[in-house]
């Protein structure tokens, strides 16, 4: 998937008023998803990811754990937005990342998540309707 691709789809789902609001959004969740990730898997996303919107995966320290609040929290910081924003706008993120990355590696990525954090990807979503 390419980057205005990726970017258009996030602010469609969002709804957020233009490019740079979803630009920043989508920086935010993905530097944070990375803090979150272990350093290979984060790695194996950004791999997949157009570089620009790879490099925020590979500026942070992975392998940090850390549950929803947390992560809402520092989307929020970085997004300049509130946390229940954040995590709209996060769940809006890890959806388009779904349809850009492997189903393979979706699943890696929703299995080193805490349930939390991993109901917001549509895999995630999937799984907690089935228990």
């Amino acid at each position: 998937m390419r980057h205005d691709e990726f970017i258009g789809k996030v602010q469609a789902l969002t709804r957020l008023p233009d490019r740079g609001s979803s630009e920043r959004a989508t920086r935010a969740v993905l530097s944070t998803l990375a803090e979150r990730l272990p350093s290979g898997l984060a790695g194996h996303v950004a791999a997949q990811l157009p570089p620009t919107l790879a490099s925020p995966m590979r500026e942070t320290t992975p392998g940090e754990r850390f549950d929803l609040t947390t992560f809402a929290g520092r989307i929020a910081g970085r997004a300049e937005t509130d946390e229940d924003a954040a995590v709209r706008e996060a769940a809006a993120v890890l959806e388009v990342l779904d349809a850009a990355l492997t189903p393979e590696l979706t699943e890696k990525v929703a299995a080193a998540l805490p349930k939390d954090i991993g109901g917001l990807l549509p895999v995630g979503r999937a799984a907690e309707d089935a228990d």
